[in-house]
């Protein structure tokens, strides 16, 4: 399988990660975009011979200073994304993998830009993606815990609007298809989240699962899928819960992913579902405090995303 990793904000471990990734067994299969003499500076601060490697230069705006923003180069952390996503879909790469940018710089630029996931739908015509983060233990390929999400990037008060019976069928039309076509799970199991505390105790702390959530479930169900909910999210991520699923459905970012980093942070996968083409990340972000810094920097989440990004890629190959 050929992969593109994308080197993310130069200020950050981005870079560091990408010269990390030389020490695997699958780094003549990568190739780097990002700027070749920051990412051999980085190697030489860890001590890692970089020769394995296909680095595609792309040279940032202006001098890099690890830890210290500089939003000049923040058009060119989307310029790889743009490269990579075109090279995935004509065919040149079989997946992508990017590391972590920082949203607040390029937000400070005309750029319209919310967020990766947002930004890789924008650029594949993809008409409904969902973020799906995978982990649960140190086999990521096999994973303990899948966790997906119904809204994203949003401000907790928006977050009851935004639940809507159009944006829940269509999230889990998406996660459903892809865990069954991607990720070769035949009938998914998802267990569903409520909104509110007790999954609203029968209306009492909130009616959207009784008005919304519940509804789009029995609906669903009829076509054939198996869902079950809506369950209170305190309960829902207990190992007895766990067990009979293969996915969990989140009604927001911070209700699923703090169990799931919890359980495998650093060892944790992002997973865009719903794009043309296939496209894994870390789970965490872009560490300033570490860039640069022998010592101190965990690759694993990255490696997980390689892994990953390198297991979707050869079954979405046998299955054509």
């Amino acid at each position: 399988m050929k992969i593109v990793v994308t080197a993310g904000e130069p200020a950050g471990i981005g870079p560091d990660l990408c010269a990390l990734l030389a020490t695997e067994s699958f780094a003549q299969s990568l190739t780097i975009l990002g700027d070749r003499e920051l990412i051999r500076a980085r190697a030489a601060a860890h001590g890692v011979d970089i020769s394995a490697l296909n680095i595609e230069h792309h040279p940032v705006a202006s001098a890099v200073q690890a830890g210290q923003l500089n939003v000049a180069n923040a058009p060119h952390v989307l310029k790889l994304l743009d490269r990579a996503i075109a090279g995935c879909q004509s065919g040149e790469w079989d997946a992508m993998v990017t590391a972590p940018l920082q949203k607040s710089v390029i937000a400070q630029t005309d750029l319209a830009f919310t967020g990766h996931t947002e930004y890789l739908a924008q650029k594949t015509q993809a008409p409904f993606v969902v973020m799906l983060l995978v982990g649960g233990g140190n086999e990521v390929l096999r994973p303990v815990l899948r966790v997906a999400l119904t809204t994203i990037h949003m401000a907790l008060k928006d977050v009851p609007a935004a639940i809507t019976r159009h944006r829940l069928i269509d999230t889990l039309h998406v996660l459903n298809n892809d865990l069954r076509d991607k990720f070769g799970i035949a009938k998914p199991r998802i267990l569903v989240a409520g909104l509110n505390p007790h999954a609203g105790e029968s209306g009492y702390l909130g009616r959207e699962e009784i008005d919304v959530i519940s509804p789009v479930i029995d609906a669903l169900k009829h076509e054939g899928m198996q869902l079950e909910g809506p369950l209170p999210a305190d309960t829902l991520f207990t190992p007895k819960q766990l067990a009979r699923a293969d996915a969990v459905l989140a009604m927001y970012h911070d209700q699923g992913l703090p169990v799931l980093k919890h359980a495998s942070f650093g060892q944790g996968v992002n997973v865009t579902l719903g794009l043309p083409i296939i496209r894994t990340s870390v789970d965490h972000g872009t560490a300033l405090d570490l860039a640069g810094k022998r010592g101190g920097i965990d690759a694993g989440s990255m490696i997980a995303a390689v892994k990953l990004a390198i297991e979707l890629a050869a079954r979405k190959k046998h299955a054509a």
